[in-house]
This record gives C-alpha cells, sequence and structure tokens, in this order.
C-alpha cells in the first residue's frame, strides 16, 4: 500500500460575489443554447481544436483516479463509412424488432430513425471507450472503479468544451456496440461507451421543438 502523497492547491482562483454570478450565468446562458443535431455540414475542423477539448475532458474526475477512458478520433472517410454501415445495421433491428412499443413512442417527438448519414457526413466521430479493467504488463487484471460515472463525467465535459468552441455534437448510442472494439481495434477490457458525432451544422440543420424542464422541475433545496 502506498502513501498518499500530497501537494499544496495553487492557483485557484477567488472571485467575487458579483464576478461568480456573472460567470455562473454567462455559461448558463452559453449551454442553454446548445442542441443536438443530426444535421452535419462537412466543412473541415481544426484537429488541434478537438485536441484542446479532449486535454479538457480528460482533468475529469474518476474513481479512485483511474482516468478509465479512451478516446479513438475518427476522420479516415472509409472508416467512417465502415461505423455507419455497422451502426445502422444494429438500429435497423432497434426499430424494427428490439424496442418496445414505449421507447419507440418516446423517441417519436425526435423523429429519429434507423438512417444514420451524420456518420459519414460529419468530419469527426470520437468513439469513447470506457475501460473496466487494467491490464498489467504481467497480463494481471486490476479493476477500475465508478467507471460509468467516471466516463460519464469526461463525456460531459467534451459536450461541453466542444459547444463552447463552436461545435455541435450528437450522441450515437446504437446497441449492441461492440463493432466499435472491432473496427477501432480496442482491447477486450474496453467497453464501448458512446459515439459521438462532431462538426458544425449544416445551414439548413433543424432540431426538434422541445422544451427543458424549469430549474424548479429537477431541483430541491433544503
Amino acid at each position: 500500500m502506498h502513501e498518499p502523497v500530497f501537494v499544496p492547491l495553487r492557483e485557484f482562483p477567488s472571485y467575487s460575489e458579483a464576478e461568480m454570478l456573472q460567470r455562473a450565468t454567462a455559461f448558463y446562458e452559453a449551454m442553454q443554447r446548445r442542441r443536438t443535431v443530426r444535421q452535419f455540414s462537412d466543412r473541415p475542423v481544426p484537429r488541434a481544436v478537438i485536441e484542446a477539448c479532449l486535454r479538457a475532458a480528460a482533468t475529469a474526475p474518476s474513481g479512485a483516479n483511474r482516468q478509465p477512458w479512451h478516446f479513438v478520433v475518427v476522420s479516415d472517410p472509409e472508416l467512417k463509412r465502415e461505423i455507419r454501415a455497422a451502426a445502422e445495421e444494429e438500429e435497423r433491428a432497434f426499430y424494427r424488432e428490439r424496442a418496445p412499443r414505449a421507447w419507440l413512442e418516446a423517441l417519436a417527438p425526435l423523429g429519429t430513425d434507423e438512417h444514420k448519414p451524420f456518420l459519414e457526413t460529419a468530419p469527426y466521430l470520437i468513439a469513447v471507450f470506457a475501460e473496466r479493467y487494467r491490464v498489467s504488463p504481467d497480463g494481471s487484471k486490476e479493476k477500475n472503479y465508478y467507471v460509468q460515472e467516471s466516463v460519464g463525467i469526461a463525456v460531459g465535459m467534451l459536450i461541453t468544451g466542444l459547444h463552447l468552441a463552436g461545435l455541435a455534437t450528437l450522441t450515437h448510442t446504437p446497441s449492441p456496440m461492440r463493432f466499435l472494439n472491432e473496427l477501432l481495434k480496442r482491447p477486450e477490457n474496453e467497453h464501448p461507451f458512446l459515439l459521438l458525432v462532431v462538426g458544425y451544422p449544416a445551414d439548413d440543420a433543424v432540431v426538434p421543438g422541445i422544451a427543458r424542464k424549469a430549474l424548479e422541475e429537477v431541483t430541491t433545496f433544503r
């Protein structure tokens, strides 16, 4: 058992209450404009922007600091085509066979179906993998902790960073997603978490006419 090592907390900002509120309000106003889009432009996105957002996502807190995530960034057109073909195969089975009626009714206001052209159109796909356990050099397995929670936080930070950089995103979760391990050559200890579609929205992009819940509906102060 290793003894913990602590270092001083430095460069932690201190704001007045007025500035705190201003910064929090500005963040809310920026984030309330975030929408999931399904019509993407093929306009190129600078790789440096993607890298900066991934660095930010990788600062997320994680169980026992295991950082159990791996991001595979896909821009190769042929690989995107293969991912689309595999995803649409699973989606056809979902919409036509697997999904219960209640689930399909819940999805109806979003206008989704098995067709996923955005997987080829958008300049980047980011496949997020959750590392269920580590594999040591000697082949032994070491359990990771709070994997789903940790990866979920990292993805939230990634989506936020991309939005603030001026990019649109779509979280895509075809089920099952094991085809991503094969296509992207990821090991057995990594489980596909989601596929994040990234790019600029198309000029004629539309979004569902839906509303978010009010603060009072999702928050309790005690």
